[in-house]
C-alpha cells in the first residue's frame, strides 16, 4: 500500500470560514460557561469568558486600526503562553493583518532575521525582561514602529493602553468593515521554522490551511465542552495553536502554565482531562513516576514493578488482551495505577502528542493505566496535522501515527518519501518562489521530507527523514532517526543522536536520563559528587554498553551503534541544540561536540 484510504470521515459542517469567527460561534453556543480561558498573573488564576474575551480582542482591534495597521501588515507577537496571546492572535486577523508568532527563546539572530525578512510593523511582547533581550534589533528595524508589553513596565506602552485607546476610539462600522474584506483563503499567519537545520523560513498559513484540519481533527477525539485541558507547549508553534482552535470549537476551558516546571503542580490544581505534548516532556514525568517506585521498599516496590511490567505488555489494540491478563491488570489498578492518576490530577483520560515519535513501550504503558496516549503527526506545512491516532474510530496503534485525515491524499513515493495533498497545505514560504517550488511539486504534493510507509491496516509508519539519512564510507544508508527511536526505549536513554555521516560504523553522542541513572547508581553502591565523574564511570559505561548491544542485537550489522560518548549537559532550546518541539538540532550538536566526535573516529 502506497496511498492513503479514505474512511469515510465526516467533517465538522459548522467550522467557519476565518479563523477570528471561531470567538463568537463559541460565545453563541457556550456563552453559558464561565471561562474559556485561564493563565496565571502573580500567581492567581485569572480567568476570562467568551464575552469578557471577545471584548477585549475588540478594543485591541480598534486600537489597531486606530494606530493606522493596515491589511497584510505583519505583526509579531514574542509572548509566553497567556489568553493575551489568544486575544492579540485574533485582535491581528480581525483587522486583517498577519500575525507573526515567535518562540521567546530563539537565537538573537533569528529575531533579527524575522523581524527584518518579514518587515514588522509592531511588536507585541511579554514583558521587559524580553524586551531588554530584543530591543536593540527592535531599534535597529526600521519598519517597527510601536512595542506594547503585555505585561505593564514603567517607561514601556502596555497592551492595557492599547485596549484603552481602542476603548476611546470604537468605531464598530469601521471594525466591521475590516472583518468583511477577509476572506479565508488570505494568509492568517507566517511562523518562520528552521526545523533541525538552516536559516528561518516564512511558512505561510490561510485561515483555510488551519480550519481544514479543525474540521477534520476535532471528529477524532471524545472531546466536549466539559472538559479542562491544560496548556504548556508554545502557542508560537502551530501544533499548540491549533489545538486551541479546536477547543474554542469545541467548548473547552484551556488552564495556561506559566512555568514549564509547575506541570505536574498545576495537573493537580486543574485536574484536566486532556492535554497535548512532545514526548520528551512525557517521558520526564513518566520518569518521575518510575523514580518514586524505586524509592518503595519490600512488598510495595515489589507490587509497583510488577504493575509496571504488566502495563508494558497492554496490547493497545485490545486484540491480544487475554481474560486472564486483563484480571491482574484490574489488581494493579487497584494497587498502583489509581495512584499514578493521581499525579495527572485523578481526571486525565487523554494525551494528544506530536512532534517526535514517542516510543511505543510508553503507549502501551499510558494506556493499560487508563490514560489514552494518542501521537499523530504533521509539520508547520501542513497546519499541522496530516494523520492522528483516533479514539472515536477505534484506530490507534502504537508505532504508528494513526490515519491520514479524510480531507488529505497522503502518496509514498518511490525514495519512500510521505508526500500530502489537502487544504491544509500552506500557501508557501514568504518572499520565497524557489524554496516554494522545490517543496511543493507541479501536482500540488508537499514534499515532507520523512520517510514512510502505511501498515496492513492502512496507519501511517514515520521510518526516518531524507535528509538525515547518511552514507557509510562503506556505502551503506543509515536512518539515524530509525535507531534512535528504537534505542530510545531503554530507561537510561534521555536523548541521543546517532552519527557517522563518511564514517565507518555508526556511533551516537547520548545524554542519560539521569534520573534513572542516579537511582540505579544509588542501587549498586556507585558514589559520586558530580554528574560529569557518575558518566565517567567505569561500571556506568559498561551499563550503557551493555544497553546498546541489546538493542543493536535488533538492527542490521550497518545500523548498529559501534561507540558512543556519554554527555552530561542536556540539550536545551537556549542553547540552539534543540527546536521548539524539542528535537535534537543535529548541525548544532555536531558542532558543539565536535571534540566528542573526533575522540570516536579517532581510534
Amino acid at each position: 500500500m502506497n496511498k492513503s484510504i479514505k474512511l469515510g470521515i465526516q467533517g465538522r459542517p459548522d467550522v467557519p470560514s476565518r479563523l477570528f469567527d471561531l470567538v463568537p460561534r463559541y460565545i453563541e453556543k457556550y456563552g453559558y460557561k464561565d471561562c474559556l480561558f485561564a493563565g496565571k498573573v502573580d500567581r492567581q488564576w485569572v480567568k476570562y469568558d467568551g464575552h469578557k474575551f471577545y471584548e477585549m480582542t475588540n478594543s485591541i482591534s480598534h486600537g489597531l486600526l486606530k494606530l493606522g495597521i493596515k491589511r497584510g501588515d505583519r505583526i509579531a507577537l514574542v509572548a509566553t503562553n497567556a489568553p493575551e496571546w489568544n486575544m492579540i492572535d485574533f485582535a491581528i486577523q480581525q483587522v486583517g493583518a498577519i500575525c507573526v508568532p515567535i518562540y521567546p527563546t530563539v537565537s538573537h539572530a533569528d529575531y533579527e532575521h524575522i523581524f527584518k525578512h518579514s518587515e514588522t510593523s509592531l511588536v507585541f511582547i511579554t514583558n521587559k525582561h524580553l524586551y531588554n533581550k530584543v530591543s536593540d534589533i527592535i531599534a535597529s528595524t526600521p519598519s517597527i514602529k510601536d512595542t506594547f508589553l503585555i505585561r505593564p513596565s514603567e517607561g514601556l506602552k502596555s497592551l492595557q493602553e492599547l485596549i484603552e485607546l481602542g476603548n476611546e476610539n470604537r468605531d464598530e462600522a469601521a471594525l466591521e468593515a475590516r472583518k468583511a474584506e477577509v476572506k479565508n483563503e488570505d494568509v492568517a499567519t507566517i511562523i518562520y521554522t528552521s526545523g533541525t537545520m538552516g536559516t528561518p523560513k516564512g511558512v505561510m498559513l490561510t485561515h483555510q490551511n488551519i480550519l481544514s484540519v479543525v474540521e477534520y481533527l476535532c471528529p477524532l477525539y471524545p472531546i466536549d465542552e466539559t472538559h479542562d485541558a491544560l496548556s504548556y507547549l508554545p502557542l508560537s508553534h502551530i501544533y499548540e495553536r491549533a489545538v486551541q482552535y479546536c477547543h474554542i470549537y469545541l467548548g473547552c476551558t484551556t488552564y495556561y502554565v506559566d512555568n514549564i516546571g509547575a506541570i505536574i503542580d498545576t495537573m493537580a490544581e486543574v485536574k484536566p482531562q486532556h492535554f497535548t505534548s512532545v514526548p520528551r516532556l512525557i517521558e520526564k514525568v513518566y520518569h518521575t513516576i518510575v523514580r518514586k517506585g524505586h524509592k518503595l521498599k519490600g512488598i510495595k516496590k515489589t507490587i509497583f514493578f510488577w504493575a509496571l511490567n504488566l502495563a508494558e505488555r497492554y496490547d493497545e489494540t485490545k486484540k491480544h488482551n487475554g481474560w486472564f491478563y486483563l484480571q491482574k491488570l484490574k489488581i494493579a489498578d487497584k494497587l498502583v495505577f489509581k495512584e499514578w492518576r493521581k499525579v495527572f490530577g485523578g481526571n486525565l483520560e487523554l494525551i494528544i502528542s506530536g512532534g517526535a515519535a514517542i516510543q511505543p513501550r510508553l503507549t502501551k504503558i499510558f494506556t493499560a493505566i487508563g490514560i489514552q496516549l494518542s501521537e499523530g503527526y504533521g509539520l508547520t506545512e501542513t497546519s499541522p496535522v496530516i494523520a492522528s491516532n483516533s479514539l472515536t474510530l477505534g484506530k490507534l496503534k502504537s508505532g504508528t501515527v494513526g490515519v491520514v485525515m479524510d480531507n488529505q491524499e497522503v502518496v509514498i513515493a518511490e525514495n519512500g518519501e510521505i508526500l500530502v495533498k489537502g487544504p491544509n497545505v500552506m500557501l508557501g514560504y514568504y518572499k520565497d518562489e524557489e524554496k516554494t517550488r522545490e517543496a511543493i511539486d507541479e501536482n500540488g504534493y508537499f514534499h515532507t521530507g520523512d520517510k514512510g510507509c502505511f501498515d496492513e491496516d492502512g496507519l501511517l509508519k514515520i521510518t526516518g527523514r531524507i535528509k538525515e539519512i547518511f552514507k557509510t564510507s562503506m556505502g551503506k544508508y543509515v536512518s539515524p532517526v530509525l535507531i534512535e527511536n528504537k534505542i530510545k526505549e531503554s530507561p537510561f536513554i534521555g536523548e541521543m543522536l546517532v552519527i557517522g555521516e563518511g564514517q565507518k560504523f555508526a556511533a551516537a553522542l547520548i545524554y542519560p536520563n539521569f534520573e534513572h541513572l542516579k537511582s540505579w547508581c544509588n542501587i549498586k553502591g556507585i558514589t559520586y559528587t558530580t554528574d560529569e565523574e557518575m558518566i565517567k564511570n567505569k561500571d556506568v559505561i559498561m551499563r550503557f554498553r551493555k544497553e546498546i548491544d541489546k538493542y543493536n542485537a535488533t538492527l542490521g550489522d550497518y545500523e548498529q551503534v559501534k561507540k558512543f560518548e556519554l554527555i552530561a549537559k542536556e540539550w536545551t532550546i537556549e542553547s540552539g541544540e534543540m527546536t521548539a518541539s524539542l528535537k535534537p538540532r543535529r548541525s548544532k550538536i555536531m558542532q558543539n561536540y565536535a571534540d566528542l566526535v573526533n575522540k570516536i573516529y579517532a581510534e
